[in-house]
Formats: C-alpha cells, sequence, structure tokens
C-alpha cells in the first residue's frame, strides 16, 4: 500500500542543470539529474482541451447539484509566489468534477491531480487534462507519486490536488486515515503551501444535493522544517479533520448565507409539476421560481 511504500528511501533530488542527460534503460519521455534519478515526467497537458473540458463539466455540475457553495469562514487563499498542494477528503465520486469547478480560484496556475492510474489508463484522456496516474499497490507506485509531487511542486506556479484518504470515505469517520504519502511529499519540499480543503454534499431543499466546500488554513512548509513525513501527515490530518469539523457543522445549519455561491446549479421537482407551475405563474403575472417552497411573485 502507498502508505507503507513512502517509507522507501527513494528521494531523488530535483537539479535543473541534469535536464537533458540520458542514459541506457531510462524510460522514455523522462530526464536524469545528477545524481543519476530520474526526473518525472509529467503530463502534456492539452490548453485547448482543458479549456473545453473545464466549460463542459460547469456545465454537468451545474445540472445536476443545486449549487457549489464555498464557506465564507474558511481561510483566505495562499499567496500566488508558492507552489500549492491542495489536499482533500474524498466523500463521492463528485470530487474530482467539484475540485475543477474550486480550482478556477487558481486560474492562471498549471494545475494538476492525481487520479488511480489503472483509471489513466482505461481513460488515456486525462492525462492531456493535467491528471497524473497513481499506483497505491507498490513500492514503485509509491516512489512515482513521490518523484510526480517534487517535480510538480518545484514550480512556484503550480498547484497539486490530492484527494489523499485514497478511497471513499463518510464525512463523519474519524480518524480520517489519510495515507502517509501526502506527508512524506510535504516533509520532501523546499517552499510551498499546504491547503486542506473538507468537501461535502447535503440535501436541504432541493431534489439535487449541495455540494459545499471549506478551505482550511494553509500549512508553509517553510514554517515546519523539522518535520518528517509522518509528522507531516499527522499536521495535516489534524487540519484537515479540523476544516472539515468545521463544513459538517455549516452544512447542518442549513443556511446558505454561510456559503459564497460559487456555482449555482438546477432547483424545482422538474416534468409535468414544474410546467404546471410555470404556466400557472404566467396567467397570473407573477415571476416563475423553479425552487422548492418558493411563492411565484409578481
Amino acid at each position: 500500500m502507498l502508505s507503507q511504500a513512502v517509507g522507501l528511501k527513494t528521494e531523488c533530488p530535483l537539479h535543473p542543470e541534469g535536464v537533458g542527460q540520458h542514459s541506457p534503460g531510462q524510460r522514455p519521455g523522462s530526464e536524469l539529474n545528477p545524481s543519476g534519478c530520474d526526473v518525472a515526467e509529467l503530463p502534456r497537458r492539452w490548453t485547448w482541451l482543458i479549456r473545453g473540458f473545464r466549460r463542459y463539466f460547469r456545465r454537468y455540475v451545474r445540472k445536476h447539484v443545486r449549487a457549489v457553495r464555498l464557506a465564507k469562514a474558511g481561510a483566505a487563499f495562499p499567496p500566488a509566489d508558492e507552489p500549492v498542494l491542495v489536499v482533500l477528503n474524498h466523500p463521492a465520486w463528485w470530487d474530482p468534477l467539484v475540485g475543477i469547478v474550486l480550482s478556477d480560484a487558481f486560474a492562471g496556475r498549471d494545475q494538476f491531480a492525481t487520479i488511480d492510474a489503472a483509471a489513466l489508463v482505461r481513460y488515456r484522456i486525462f492525462g492531456r487534462l493535467g491528471f497524473v496516474g497513481v499506483d497505491s499497490t507498490s513500492f514503485r507506485g509509491a516512489a512515482d507519486f513521490l518523484r510526480v509531487g517534487q517535480q510538480i511542486l518545484s514550480e512556484p506556479n503550480r498547484v497539486l490536488w490530492v484527494t489523499a484518504q485514497g478511497r471513499f470515505a463518510d464525512v463523519r469517520v474519524r480518524p480520517l486515515a489519510l495515507r502517509s504519502g501526502v506527508g512524506h511529499l510535504a516533509a520532501r519540499l523546499g517552499r510551498g503551501v499546504v491547503v486542506p480543503l473538507a468537501l461535502e454534499y447535503a440535501f436541504w431543499e432541493e431534489r439535487t444535493p449541495e455540494a459545499l466546500a471549506r478551505y482550511g488554513e494553509p500549512i508553509r512548509v517553510a514554517d515546519h522544517p523539522e518535520l518528517d513525513g509522518k509528522a507531516w501527515t499527522r499536521l495535516i490530518e489534524e487540519r484537515l479533520t479540523h476544516t472539515l469539523d468545521a463544513l459538517n457543522a455549516d452544512a447542518m445549519s442549513r443556511d446558505p448565507g454561510r456559503f459564497t455561491t460559487v456555482l449555482g446549479g438546477s432547483a424545482g421537482v422538474g416534468g409535468v409539476y414544474d410546467v404546471w407551475r410555470r404556466v400557472k405563474a404566467l396567467f397570473t403575472g407573477r415571476r416563475f421560481d423553479a425552487s422548492h417552497g418558493a411563492e411565484e411573485r409578481p
């Protein structure tokens, strides 16, 4: 498992002057640094494809959720002059799509996200969108995750999104049991910011769910030079747990006023019922509001 494999001494320092060196048996497309270690090959992203998929996914999310909402009480975004490691919990299948919507906050940066390696083999187009395959079942996969993560976060304008639980887990489960790979990655960074991001899906007044998110307090790598991988994992899990607890309370309040609406979605029952309500509003001269319980207003 990834949490076991990250203990391997596989760290390879990243030296830009090593790019361009090659050796027999080297993996195609990779480079060597002066220490003889492979420098990870990053996905060759297609900008036009990313723009198209972002528009498609936003429409898809808008159609299937009531709204994507971001807690107002969450932390501010980190400065733009350092790489960012966003660490999420993993409550549902929707997480990558909601993450794409939330990634607008990092517009202008080069963004990458992890995905199961087997899924990337089936859906290779995801590689062109910036997804990086992770094999959590082998030592080699763990080493690859650390190497690729270091390479991505070696530049200040990059963001890496990681669902660190490595499996679907209910938002009420404690402890979160994060895979320790994310902590070992943070320990290997020379600079950067780790940002906890809590996600939850709740049904309030509509047939479609509320996609709720809250950013936790950023953790600057430079402020914790003494932490090893295990200590980093504990710190990240503690911050993410605190952020998720706060989001749980926001969700239970059922108060949209606690959130900023990032993306409005669908409302109403749909079908014949909403057609009748719309006709009724038209003939009575009132404005039609599809949301549940709303009264048609003049």
